[in-house]
């Protein structure tokens, strides 16, 4: 078998773009794959040009060589960016392995070791309407979910204070556990919005709410930042969506910096990195909670690794798609209240109509941009 040819396919998810991969064989199997940046994709789209260059006429069974060639060749190893690239090849490279041999990738990552994944949603927006927040968060909890997030407030106009931000993420936490009880888990995304002053005052306050674990409380660039944090609270702690390779994630996980490791297949260099650091969390009792709150390519391949991993505690719930382009998705993974259903499809058990998919040609939109009350750029 041979690698023929590599296909990028960009389509339009609630004003964004899903940047899908299809990599194609001259034995008629394709592989799906998604890159998990949805920013600077014009910058992933020339690594993904350099890396069709690379894998055209390899043979795609040989992933493990074939991400140490996409990965380290150049002499400069990858980045997050062609990382991202990197990742969505992988994973439609295992795609094709599992459609070849007729079996789920999950049986050729060692088989499951779960009837089901745990799965958590967000609640949304809506944070200056508290009473609607609140109402979303039980209508969510009466469906059946079990696992809440939401994300640290911001004012409506685009404006972050730091200060307020850290008096209404104590507020909101606190309202949201008395409104939903005991019996549910709350994960605070702090979107590495807060310096480690801030950080450390918001963990500690709501440390009696008995938070599921805080999500990206500081920025990624400096994982050693996480010491006096982690040093100071008893909060459980997660990070790690940011980062691109086992590399990044080593201190955090050596050095017991985090309880939950924020993997998103998408970005760190698809399945075949993405069991690697997952084994490095296991041997420090860190369990995975997956990263996706993007398409259903990116759950589906969350979903054979988290199957297949023992140290695995929750997976994102994808954002719903607009109608039209969920018809697109001939298969997807089955996610019912708080779970992600096993599938007995061959390869990552998802599948496309790439000739409807090709009329759509979508452009990434920018982030949002956030700015201090004196007009200097924040994170979003």
């Amino acid at each position: 078998m041979k690698i023929t040819g590599l296909e990028v396919l960009t389509l339009p998810d609630h004003g964004d773009s899903m940047m899908l991969v299809v990599v194609d064989t001259d034995e008629g199997i394709h592989g799906l794959g998604e890159v998990g940046i949805r920013s600077r994709q014009r910058a992933v789209a020339g690594g993904l040009e350099h890396l069709a260059e690379l894998i055209v006429g390899e043979d795609p069974r040989r992933i493990e060589h074939l991400w140490q060639v996409m990965f380290r060749r150049g002499f400069f190893p990858a980045d997050r960016i062609l990382g991202a690239a990197i990742a969505a090849v992988d994973v439609a490279l295992w795609d094709i392995r599992g459609k070849a041999l007729g079996v789920p990738v999950h049986e050729l990552l060692g088989g499951r070791v779960r009837d089901h994944v745990p799965a958590y949603v967000h609640v949304g927006d809506g944070y200056h309407d508290r009473a609607g927040f609140l109402d979303r968060c039980r209508g969510l909890v009466a469906e059946g979910w079990r696992h809440l997030r939401f994300a640290s407030p911001h004012d409506a106009d685009g404006t972050l204070d730091a200060r307020r931000c850290l008096r209404d993420s104590v507020a909101l936490f606190h309202q949201v556990r008395d409104a939903v009880g005991d019996e549910v888990e709350l994960i605070l995304d702090v979107h590495t919005r807060l310096d480690p002053p801030e950080a450390l005052t918001l963990c500690r306050e709501i440390e009696a709410a008995r938070p599921y674990f805080v999500e990206d409380p500081l920025r990624c660039e400096n994982p050693d930042s996480y010491r006096m944090l982690r040093a100071r609270t008893g909060v459980p702690l997660a990070a790690g969506e940011q980062y691109g390779s086992k590399w990044e994630f080593r201190t955090l996980i050596e050095d017991d910096l985090i309880d939950y490791a924020r993997v998103d297949v998408g970005v760190a260099a698809g399945l075949t990195e993405a069991k690697k650091i997952a084994a490095m969390a296991e041997t420090h009792h860190i369990k995975l909670a997956t990263h996706n709150p993007l398409g259903p390519v990116t759950a589906a391949s969350s979903l054979q690794l988290n199957l297949a991993c023992p140290n695995v505690a929750v997976q994102e719930h994808q954002t719903d798609l607009e109608p039209a382009i969920a018809a697109l998705f001939t298969a997807r993974p089955t996610i019912l209240p708080g779970r992600v259903e096993p599938s007995d499809l061959p390869g990552i058990g998802i599948g496309i109509d790439r000739e409807e998919a090709r009329r759509y040609q979508a452009a990434a939109a920018e982030r949002p941009q956030l700015r201090t009350a004196d007009g200097a750029f924040t994170n979003w």
